[in-house]
């Protein structure tokens, strides 16, 4: 059953009321998209967060917009990061029998060999784009690196043909990693970086300011 918020038009000529709307507890927003006219609309921040506790980031819920129910997907959003609340939305608005393009998080599962070995887990890109129609969006897609050894790397193309969702990246997108830990004097050299560079800098001062001396 699809979560249904309400929503209250806004007038987006009065951009002074922005501050006020959040205050009041609103975060201001668009919905646009399928046979739906662009509009600037105003949701409850308390309803949103619940409804997207209730179906995910990537879920389908339905906004009533002036008395019609409309299908829609957080398709991007503004955060205050020091606040934890949200500054603006947009909704699209979607046909529930077409295919979308969404990013969905990537999760590595299982305990890798090269981890266990010793070696460091680094996760290249945490988000694939697949093609899917909206009930079957899935809130995340595991990938099981539990074969990964120090200097391996799993790309979309290892989990293409084992994946029951369109992946649109191309097979070299990389995933996840297992790289060899660095060395006591791999990081003592990294240490060393920021010393050796003051000591150039300076170097390069006192040139200069010879040559303003001779000048």
């Amino acid at each position: 059953m699809t979560t249904t918020v309400k929503t209250q038009t806004r007038d987006i000529a009065q951009q002074s009321n922005l501050t006020k709307l959040r205050g009041e507890g609103f975060v201001p927003a668009v919905v646009y998209g399928y046979k739906t006219d662009t509009s600037s609309i105003a949701v409850s921040e308390k309803d949103l967060l619940k409804t997207l506790r209730e179906v995910g980031r990537n879920g389908v819920m339905s906004l009533d917009v002036d008395g019609k129910k409309v299908n829609v997907v957080l398709s991007d959003y503004q955060m205050d990061v020091l606040k934890g609340k949200f500054v603006h939305a947009d909704f699209l608005a979607i046909n529930m029998t077409d295919e979308l393009e969404v990013s969905v998080t990537v999760v590595p599962t299982g305990d890798s060999v090269g981890v266990n070995e010793g070696g460091v887990l680094n996760q290249s890109n945490r988000e694939v784009t697949i093609k899917v129609k909206p009930s079957a969006i899935p809130e995340s897609i595991e990938v099981d690196v539990t074969e990964l050894a120090i200097g391996d790397t799993l790309t979309v193309g290892d989990i293409r043909e084992k994946s029951e969702f369109n992946i649109l990246n191309e097979d070299d997108f990389a995933l996840v990693s297992v790289t060899a830990p660095r060395s006591d004097e791999e990081l003592e050299t990294t240490a060393d970086e920021p010393a050796v560079a003051e000591d150039e800098n300076a170097e390069q001062e006192n040139t200069d300011e010879a040559t303003e001396t001779k000048e």
